[in-house]
Order: structure tokens, then C-alpha cells, then sequence
């Protein structure tokens, strides 16, 4: 029996018999996408990506992510609202600027005597921000960090979008509530290198910066979980402590301690927590088990990642719904008759033996302006593949 693009995603987060896969472009149809919007900056607008757009909004099974913070920025410093906006000013200012036709956006902390600053950079032709420079790059600067009072954290939360949006989506397919963890709110304010190193050589600082994220991170899980109960979510993050950057025992310490308690809040909500890695994931599965998480995305296969998706269906298959392992890169380059025997291998890995649920999905989206069309062609492949099985 023909199921709707809502029940099949339902019946695979709750392990129940599907009359095919889903099948998700990920970002595509899960972020805001609009092709109409003139911004210079918005690449979405190129004709050639019109015809992927209505690809996927037509014959996807759609899984909309959304956060459920009103004005809400992954910068812990953007300001938002009321009382909040005011702590905010007394330690932030941000100014905005074009530079070689670049959007760019500084950031300057000041706590007491110490000037942070941090600097963002948008180009015109891609869909990515870049961090230039980091706000954090010394143990005195997160000692000064540490001293930010708790207003200046405070969200509000808000899950009226996310109820609208799933009441226009109607049996099309889902909303996810989209949130970071708070291994990614520390991450971020350091670059890579300073951020690996700060984890391995200052495990008594990190744990103090990890906890006062944690803290407006757990009220604004256990918050949106109440109001907008029995959803999926994902939770992106863990990534920042896998190997190669950071060895398996401070995964456990870092995501098991201060991520676990998020996947709690969700599924006590009967949610469905989804853990996002890229990488390498061999050695911390056990560890994502543990926690409770209810699927993992996106499973990248060698030489991305470090298993096949025939190894995680194996042995984490009862417990995790798997989503994945297309990669982008063969997508975007591959041609057309190779892509289609790794789409059929993905299918085949995903869904062999015994399992809780598959959802065959890419590890990311394009983020240039210009669809070509061997890319357009291979996510045809995608579609159609998974609609012939």
C-alpha cells in the first residue's frame, strides 16, 4: 500500500514496515530556499537550480529543519530581543561592511579590560559563511568569556514557525527541530587548530566552557521539546570531538556528558533525537548508542568517513535509523552511470537484514550558484532509484 511522504518518515523513525525507503535531499527542502529572492547574495536564485528545487519538493520525502529560537543566530552573541538585547549591547557591538564585494561581519566582546573581536565573511557565489577569525584564541580570553553574565545567553523560544510549517507541509513530509550541541557552541568560538588543542591540553577550562554552554542549550531543548512534543530533531556538533581531532575517550567525556542529556529531554518528550557526524564514527558509536540517540547522519564511506553503511546497518541497525551515505562530492563529479551503482550499493547496504529504518540522503548540498547538469542528473538518479524499488 501507497504511503504518503508523512507516514513513510513516521514509520521509519518508529521502525515499522515502509512500502519503500525515504528519500531526503537534505539541506535542499529542509533549509529556506527561495529561488524568487533578488539578494546578489543568494544563490538560489540561478535558473539552474530551479529544476533540483522542484525535484525535490515534488518527489522527496520532505524533512524541513527548523529552530525553535525566535531570531535566533548560532552566534551565542547576536542579539535578540528585550532584556536580552540589552545585556547583549553592554558587551557586543557588530558593524556590517562590504569588502570586494563580500559581506562581511565583525564582531567585537569586551569584558572589562579585554577586546575580543571575531570576523564572518559571505561571498556572493556561495551559500557558506566563513569565519575569518575567531573570537576566542587564548585561555585568558575564555577565562574572560566565562565572566559574561547569564542574561546575555537568554533565548526565547518560540515553536509557533515550526507548527505553522508543518501544518503546511500537511502528508508531504516532516519538520525537524535544528539545533547545535554544546561541543559545537564551544567549537566555534575557537578555530580548529586553537579549538583541539584547548580540548586535549585544558580538560578542567573546556568542562567549565562546555557547562555554561550546556546550560542554555538544555533549557532551550527542554523548553522546545515540551511545546513541540514527539518530533525529530538533529543535533549537530559531536563532530568537533572525533577523531581525527580528538581521541574516543573525550568524545565520551565531552558529547556523553553534555549532549546526552539533550537526547534525554527529546525522547522523555517521545521525540526522536538524530546525532549529526561527519567523519570518522567507528570509535564513538558505542557511545552514541549509549546516550540513547535514535538515528545518525550522514555516514560518510571511506575515504570520507571510516565505515561502510553495511557495517553501521550491521551492528547498530536495531538501534539507530541510518541516514546517509550519499556523498556530495560524487554527486557534484561522478558521472551518471558510476553514480548509479553507488546509489544502488547505498540502497542495498541501507536496507539489508534486519533494521530499525533507512532513509537514503546526501552528506551535504551543493553551495555554489551554478547547478550543472550531470549534478541535476544524478539526484534525478537518486529519486528514481529509490521510487523503483
Amino acid at each position: 500500500m501507497k504511503m504518503t511522504r508523512r507516514e513513510r518518515l513516521l514509520a521509519t523513525l518508529h521502525g515499522r514496515p515502509v512500502d519503500r525507503p525515504p528519500v531526503s535531499f537534505y539541506e535542499i527542502g529542509g533549509l529556506t530556499m527561495d529561488p524568487a529572492d533578488p539578494d546578489p547574495f543568494n544563490v538560489y536564485n540561478d535558473p539552474s537550480w530551479r529544476p533540483l528545487l522542484e525535484l525535490c519538493e515534488e518527489r522527496t520525502d520532505l524533512i524541513r529543519m527548523r529552530s525553535p529560537v525566535r531570531a535566533h543566530s548560532h552566534e551565542a552573541w547576536t542579539p535578540q530581543s528585550g532584556s536580552a538585547e540589552n545585556a547583549r549591547a553592554e558587551f557586543f557591538r557588530t558593524e556590517h561592511f562590504l569588502d570586494a564585494g563580500r559581506r562581511m561581519t565583525r564582531t567585537t566582546l569586551t569584558v572589562g579590560d579585554r577586546m575580543m573581536t571575531s570576523l564572518t565573511r559571505r561571498d556572493p557565489d556561495t551559500d557558506t559563511l566563513w569565519t575569518v577569525e575567531h573570537v576566542l584564541k587564548s585561555n585568558e580570553d575564555v577565562e574572560a568569556y566565562l565572566q559574561l553574565p547569564d542574561e546575555v545567553f537568554a533565548e526565547t523560544i518560540d515553536v509557533t514557525g515550526l507548527i505553522e510549517e508543518e501544518r503546511a507541509l500537511g502528508d508531504r513530509g516532516i519538520v525537524m527541530v535544528d539545533t547545535e550541541d554544546p561541543v559545537c557552541a564551544v567549537a566555534t568560538l575557537f578555530s580548529m587548530e586553537d579549538f583541539t588543542i584547548f580540548a586535549m591540553t585544558e580538560n578542567a577550562l573546556c568542562h567549565r566552557l562546555l557547562k555554561r554552554c550546556a546550560g542554555y542549550i538544555q533549557r532551550r531543548t527542554e523548553q522546545a521539546a515540551r511545546q513541540f512534543p514527539g518530533r525529530l530533531w538533529r543535533i549537530y556538533g559531536p563532530e568537533y570531538a572525533t577523531e581525527p581531532y580528538l581521541p574516543p575517550h573525550l568524545f565520551e567525556e565531552y558529547v556523553g556528558r553534555y549532549t546526552g542529556p539533550m537526547v534525554r529531554a527529546i525522547k522523555d518528550s517521545g521525540g526522536f533525537a538524530r546525532v549529526h557526524i561527519h567523519g570518522r564514527i567507528r570509535n564513538v558509536l558505542d557511545t552514541v548508542v549509549s546516550m540513547g540517540a535514535d538515528a545518525i547522519d550522514p555516514i560518510e564511506p571511506p575515504p570520507q568517513g571510516d565505515v561502510d553503511l553495511a557495517f553501521v546497518r550491521a551492528r547498530y541497525g536495531e538501534q539507530l535509523v541510518l541516514f546517509g551515505n550519499l556523498e556530495i562530492a560524487d554527486i557534484e563529479n561522478m558521472p551518471p552511470a558510476d553514480f548509479e551503482d553507488v546509489v544502488r550499493r547505498a540502497l542495498d547496504e541501507g536496507t539489508r537484514g534486519a533494521g530499525r529504518g533507512f532513509v537514503l540522503m546526501p552528506s551535504a548540498c551543493p553551495y555554489g550558484r551554478t547547478i550543472s547538469p550531470r549534478t541535476q542528473q544524478n539526484y534525478e538518479t537518486i529519486v528514481r532509484l529509490v521510487e523503483n524499488l
